[in-house]
Formats: structure tokens, sequence, C-alpha cells
């Protein structure tokens, strides 16, 4: 490593090309041989990829209403979905939807059951985000 530095301290300054100048001038560096660190192979695994984990959002459904309706929500209100009962609920891992499940209870949680999981030959445009 201190090879590299050195090297780099006694390259030749670079001048700046004059504002009124319109071609710039193109100079031949010369970079020092970088030493060989390792083998080629990686050191670890994919373990800690493995272990990481990622938000996975569930949408039970959505709907459009007024603003005027907004401000008028309050506690006992209720919204009406646009998605049925028996429409299975799709699962998104950051904005790509990747599968559908139905809504389930565990434990006295909410959980899904996964009922497919979607690749991306199965999902229409705007699913693709």
């Amino acid at each position: 490593m201190p090879d590299t530095a050195q090297a780099v301290a006694e390259a030749p300054a670079q001048t700046q090309p004059d504002a009124g100048d319109s071609k710039a001038k193109a100079q031949s560096v010369d970079f020092p041989e970088a030493l060989e660190v390792g083998t080629g192979k990686a050191t670890g695994s994919i373990d800690i990829l493995l272990d990481m984990t990622i938000p996975v959002t569930v949408t039970i459904g959505q709907t459009q209403i007024p603003i005027r309706r907004l401000l008028q929500l309050g506690p006992g209100s209720v919204v009406k979905l646009e998605k049925g009962v028996d429409v299975p609920m799709d699962l998104f891992m950051r904005d790509t939807k990747f599968a559908t499940g139905n809504v389930v209870v565990v434990d006295g949680k909410f959980a899904v059951k996964i009922k497919q999981i979607l690749g991306l030959g199965e999902l229409k445009p705007e699913e693709k985000k």
C-alpha cells in the first residue's frame, strides 16, 4: 500500500486547461502495477446475505375517497376497500410484488398463508415498479 501512495505522490501534476481553451489536451498516465492480495476465490460465503432481513409488506386492499370524506373520518368510521374478502392479498418486497396469500391468524396475530410465489414473467407491468 505505501508503494501506491508514493507512486501517486510522484505522479506529475496535471495542469487545468484554460477556460478559454476549447480543446483539452489528453495526457498519458502510468499507473503502478497492482499487487495481488489473495486468490481469486471469495473467502466468505453468501451466509451473510442469507441472514439479512428485508421488509415485506402485505396489501389487503386500497380505495380512493374524496378529501371531504377523509376529513370526516374518526373513531368508528369504516373505510370500504375495493378488494373482496375471497381475493388473495398481495405481498411486496420493497416495491415488487412477489407473492399472493390469504390472511390467517396465528397465536393471536395476523399472518399470511402463501398461496402463490410469482415469477417476473407472471407480473403485470404495473406490479414490477
